[in-house]
């Protein structure tokens, strides 16, 4: 896939794009974080602070909760601090009958850029017998909500970061956003159930090419196959997302809303959370091996990758 060499925030392989842990970026992703969101904010809605965070921002105003992923010097990356308290900001909006929907965003110029890499060879060697917020889920799921959740994918969303909103009803995303399931990258599998969430959004024959080759795609392509609703210029994600959700928090009501998501989502939910509690054991198990640390450190190290897993010899028991 061609990069988009106009904007600083390139890499030479697509398959470099991934997490953070580039110290090099965080000037730049601070000071775009700081005034041009804040104008954007401002221009769109005046958001009262709910709750006090670390890792998000939790705002609510006209029946709108507004999450931000809050980590702009490592690109929003994922950790179990942020994951724990997503979990908490969704379960609040879940209880607050004052809130209508949600809408999740990110923080700087990217969504997520995936989990989290600083522990390096060891990032993905989580214990099998780990319950699945240790691993890194959120204890509330978009999908635990009974109000629509909006993903707005104001920039690059790669690995989790793409794959939690798959978790969300309704996608805008950023014309340009580098995406990417890169998880066959890393020497692990993609998880959150999303090998059956992204197959019934967009055809088993799509979800194989991105889930099996982990390339980079556009926010374009994306809506392109039915991953998203809208694609915008990046500036205009988070407004149009917030107009969407201002429109279903006054004109829906809200118990119709809440039964239409449980329908929607009742009989695709037993097969994700089959699928899930595979995940929370093969996963733990792909991180493990070496091919997990070879696909850490080779892209930490900007090398072409040296795999050594064998399918002859090497798999994982998938029957259990």
């Amino acid at each position: 896939m061609k990069q988009d060499d106009e904007r600083p925030f390139t890499f030479h392989d697509a398959a470099q794009f991934h997490t953070v842990g580039l110290d090099r970026f965080e000037v730049s992703v601070r000071q775009s974080h700081q005034s041009p969101f804040s104008r954007q904010r401002q221009a769109c809605h005046n958001y009262s602070s709910a709750m006090t965070y670390d890792s998000i921002i939790y705002e609510v105003d006209q029946g709108v909760a507004l999450i931000t992923l809050n980590r702009p010097e490592r690109l929003n990356a994922w950790n179990t601090k942020m994951a724990a308290e997503l979990g908490s900001a969704l379960a609040d909006a879940q209880a607050e009958d004052a809130i209508r929907a949600v809408v999740i965003t990110g923080a700087g110029r990217a969504f997520c850029a995936g989990q989290d890499l600083s522990a390096g060879g060891d990032t993905f060697a989580d214990s099998p017998d780990a319950n699945p917020h240790e691993q890194g889920t959120p204890s509330t799921m978009p999908w635990d909500v009974s109000k629509p959740v909006v993903a707005a994918i104001n920039g690059h969303a790669v690995g989790v970061g793409l794959t939690f909103p798959l978790t969300c009803d309704v996608r805008f995303v950023a014309e340009d956003a580098k995406l990417q399931f890169a998880f066959v990258r890393r020497g692990i599998a993609p998880e959150l159930g999303s090998t059956k969430l992204l197959s019934r959004m967009v055809g088993l024959q799509v979800a194989s090419d991105l889930l099996m080759s982990g390339r980079f795609f556009s926010g374009i392509e994306a809506v392109e196959i039915g991953l998203a609703a809208r694609a915008l210029p990046a500036d205009a994600v988070l407004a149009a997302a917030l107009d969407w959700a201002r429109d279903v928090a006054h004109n829906t009501a809200p118990v119709s809303v809440a039964v239409t998501k449980k329908l929607m989502w009742e009989n695709l939910r037993t097969e994700i959370d089959e699928t899930f509690q595979r995940e929370l054991r093969l996963i733990p198990w792909l991180g493990s091996q070496p091919d997990a640390t070879e696909g850490v450190m080779h892209f930490m190290e900007k090398r072409a990758p040296s795999w050594s897993g064998s399918v002859r010899e090497g798999m994982p028991d998938m029957d259990f």
